[in-house]
């Protein structure tokens, strides 16, 4: 079934970039002695974003980031989208900023474990947290001369649905144990991946969420998803065209 068409979107790949992300490069501003100035301090982390595209993070007590977002909050986060061209500077870079602050929502804890299942092994460790960072601005650089800020209301132009965030442990569960070969057929069919084993690891308005391992892959649709009910229709609709 094709999905109704929608108006042009200009910031679609902008979310879908951030989306496709299982890391970033973290800003932070590193305290210094008394009297001198913080310094610009940036680390990698892995990262989940929600169904509004906030980051989720998980950050050792221990880690520099953590102790300076303790004096001061703000962070940016850099997402990359250049890997693999030939020149890097002509492809797409996205830097969100805003404040991180600790979070105890298990639905959050649960998304970021999903799609990264090997941080279960110290998640529950006393010295580590849950972060989730409150946007407030967006920078894109989509290549030379293709430079903008983008306000929070412009990159949400299309809005998350709370009930398919309340629901997506149960599709993810189902489509995994029950479905598995529909979201193997999905990496290799419709993404062209050549990979064994590939599972979900999220589902949102605009697209679903894979891993294999180390790799990690992102299946746009076509439009987006209208309500959470119609999940299991586009779900059917894409395991149909990739059997096709």
């Amino acid at each position: 079934m094709t999905e109704p068409s929608e108006p042009p979107d200009p910031f679609r790949d902008v979310r879908d970039l951030i989306r496709r992300c299982d890391r970033a490069a973290l800003a932070t501003a590193l305290p210094a002695a008394a009297g001198a100035a913080a310094w610009p301090y940036a680390s990698l982390v892995l990262v989940a974003v929600d169904h509004d595209l906030s980051p989720i993070l998980l950050l050792s007590d221990l880690a520099e980031h953590t102790k300076a977002l303790a004096a001061d909050p703000r962070v940016s986060l850099l997402f990359d989208g250049t890997g693999g061209l030939a020149q890097p500077l002509t492809g797409p870079r996205v830097t969100l900023l805003g404040h991180a602050a600790k979070t105890d929502d298990e639905r959050l804890k649960r998304r970021f474990l999903r799609h990264h299942p090997d941080a279960e092994m110290y998640a529950g460790f006393r010295d580590f947290n849950f972060y989730k960072v409150s946007l407030e601005r967006t920078h894109l650089v989509g290549g030379f001369g293709k430079i903008r800020w983008i306000e929070p209301g412009e990159l949400l132009a299309v809005p998350p649905l709370p009930d398919l965030a309340a629901s997506e442990e149960g599709i993810v569960i189902h489509m995994n144990d029950d479905h598995a070969d529909a979201v193997q057929l999905y990496a290799t069919k419709l993404l062209g991946l050549s990979a064994e084993g590939w599972t979900m690891t999220g589902i949102d308005r605009e697209g679903i969420d894979l891993r294999q391992g180390g790799n990690v892959a992102r299946l746009s649709f076509e439009s987006s998803m209208p309500a959470a009910e119609d999940a299991r229709r586009i779900l059917v609709a894409l395991a149909a065209k990739a059997r096709a």
